[in-house]
């Protein structure tokens, strides 16, 4: 069986089937595309030919060549869903990638910022032009609800209730409606008033934010925009689109939020994902015990 075929029943398997978000599919296709080409290049065997013992190889070969715990363990996720999908087919009458075990790795709690750092990355867009405005709005609205970055840049003009203060998110599995503080509806409300409508390439546009071609904001243009602000801002600490999400949860949790409400306004489906916010404030807690008791 070509790889080409397995390849493309896979993919059409994780959009129509497993309906998984665009990173994860693009991962996933990404991890077999190279399996393939592993095997194609050491034992020139198709990804079908493949049994647990070059799986294996293959594994350690990624590891030999530098390959983070977490690259690693998702690759090795990425081939058991695969080999498990051809077996549910019948493709193939054993799974291949069954043993396979994923690296262990350290498991790090998520960066936050202060809120003294969150103040100084909001002050940085000058509304003096249109940038400055959609910019502020931007880092306003990541950091008063939490949502991923995916979500923000989908987010339509259509999902704003400014009178009301809330946002609608539509995440992968369900829709959740997320309140906005008085800031956040300020910024937005200049923004979509006065700026928005400038921007646009067409009148018909429904996204939410643009970019300076007036099309949807792109993930990688709103990484280089935050970048861009925390250099302005000093901020030493390494931040990502995700930092403001982290510490919105921890932040919220810190000044008494409960953790079920806060599991809610992220759509986290499991709590225990949200549940990692609470070592990182009993984390920081101690932290200031031993800098600041004197018998620490």
């Amino acid at each position: 069986m070509p790889d080409s075929f397995c390849l493309e029943l896979f993919e059409q398997y994780l959009t129509d089937i497993k309906k998984v978000s665009d990173n994860t599919l693009s991962s996933y296709m990404r991890d077999i595309r190279q399996l393939s080409a592993w095997l194609r290049a050491h034992r020139r065997e198709g990804l079908a030919e493949a049994d647990s013992k070059l799986l294996h190889q293959y594994a350690a070969s990624l590891k030999a060549d530098g390959k983070s715990p977490a690259t690693v363990s998702r690759c090795i996720a990425s081939m058991k869903c695969f080999y498990g999908y051809l077996c549910a087919e019948g493709y193939l009458n054993e799974n291949p990638a069954l043993g396979l075990t994923p690296e262990k790795s350290e498991h790090k709690l998520p960066e936050i910022l202060t809120s003294r750092e969150v103040e100084l990355l909001l002050e940085q867009p000058q509304r003096v032009d249109m940038k400055g405005y959609r910019d502020k709005a931007m880092l306003e609205v990541l950091y008063a609800t939490g949502i991923r970055v995916s979500e923000l840049i989908a987010l339509d003009v259509s999902d704003v209730n400014l009178a009301a203060g809330i946002l609608r998110c539509r995440g992968k599995n369900k829709e959740r409606y997320i309140p906005l503080y008085p800031a956040a509806v300020q910024a937005l409300s200049e923004y979509i008033e006065f700026i928005r409508d400038q921007m646009i390439a067409s009148p018909d546009e429904q996204a939410l934010f643009v970019n300076v071609n007036g099309e949807r904001m792109s993930r990688q243009g709103f990484w280089k925009l935050i970048k861009h602000y925390q250099q302005m801002a000093g901020i030493e600490k390494t931040i990502t689109p995700h930092t403001l999400r982290h510490s919105f949860a921890a932040h919220l949790l810190e000044n008494g939020a409960d953790l079920r409400s806060i599991q809610e306004m992220l759509g986290h489906s499991d709590i225990s994902s949200t549940q990692v916010y609470s070592q990182v404030v009993k984390k920081q807690l101690k932290d200031v015990y031993n800098k600041a008791h004197p018998r620490a």
